[in-house]
């Protein structure tokens, strides 16, 4: 076992059930100073129960390993982060993995289907890494993982919210590679594909039996180790498969002069094929096209520490 947390805090948010739960045994396992987060609520995001979370914690101590639960929403980060401070004296790793589902067709989806998975999943995410943010860069040194899902990245129908909530996340990841890392505080994002109380209302159950929270776990643990200097990633994991998932670029068509939308008709086979196609790893470059038409260089995101 070469990837120890040894003296590493983690926190794990939804972590009573399903991945987070898998998360956080194995961070222990490891050594890890574990925050287990749940409020202990159902997947729809009604109730709460603090034995959710205490149960994982009584797991990991029974195993000899280091833990406290915490029972507050996502929505409070500050709370989470405030309980690794209290108890440990420090927060190393935040994975943001708490979540619900409200799934309704785009027609009949509801202000309050819409809200509450704003609420947990793309607030929740940013509320608990906002809190952390400064004791990282205070330590010079963290990990932040950002749970998304691949209905995020493509699209799925009935999870307009949760799509739209679960890209964010991974925008959000992007700038937080950006600003993090000079101080040493990389980040990353993962779409899984697991069986989980979440996925078992889209998924037959013979694919949620097969596909084990335990096999997400492993590129978690990779991503949030110290000696690991990925950041600003993407990577689709699931039944023992880890794929990293990037954009792809066209090289496009560039006019000269003003054009119009019968111009670009006549281009748009050129414009739209993937042949030579380019992956742009930074804002910058992926604006070839408009750097040739300024004759230069364009600066649309300058970097501050």
């Amino acid at each position: 076992m070469s990837l120890r947390f040894d003296e590493r805090v983690v926190i794990v948010t939804g972590a009573g059930n399903g991945l987070g739960r898998s998360h956080a045994l194995e961070f222990a396992r490891r050594g890890a100073m574990v925050v287990v987060n749940d409020l202990g609520g159902g997947i729809h995001g009604g109730g709460a129960s603090k034995s959710v979370a205490q149960g994982v914690v009584d797991e990991i101590k029974a195993a000899g390993g280091e833990a406290v639960a915490n029972t507050d929403s996502v929505e409070h980060g500050d709370k989470i982060v405030q309980t690794a401070m209290d108890t440990y004296g420090a927060v190393d790793v935040v994975v943001n993995n708490a979540g619900v589902l409200r799934d309704a067709s785009f027609a009949k989806m509801t202000e309050e289907d819409w809200d509450t998975i704003y609420r947990v999943h793309l607030y929740g995410g940013y509320s608990v890494s906002k809190a952390a943010w400064p004791h990282m860069r205070e330590a010079n040194y963290g990990r932040i993982i950002m749970t998304t899902s691949v209905a995020g990245v493509y699209g799925n129908f009935g999870q307009a919210n949760y799509s739209a909530a679960k890209l964010g996340l991974f925008g959000l990841a992007q700038t937080l590679a950006i600003e993090g890392g000079p101080r040493n505080i990389l980040c990353n994002t993962v779409a899984p594909t697991a069986g989980s109380r979440l996925t078992a209302t889209v998924l037959p159950k013979e694919v949620t039996e097969a596909l084990k929270p335990e096999y997400v776990t492993p590129a978690v643990v990779l991503l949030s180790h110290e000696n690991c200097p990925v950041t600003g990633k993407l990577f689709e994991v699931g039944g023992g498969w880890v794929s990293q998932t990037r954009w792809e670029q066209t090289q496009g068509v560039f006019f000269q002069d003003d054009f119009t939308a019968d111009d670009l008709l006549a281009r748009w086979g050129e414009a739209t094929s993937f042949e030579n196609s380019r992956h742009a790893e930074r804002l910058s470059e992926s604006k070839s096209g408009m750097e040739e038409r300024l004759g230069g260089r364009v600066e649309l995101a300058p970097q501050k520490a």
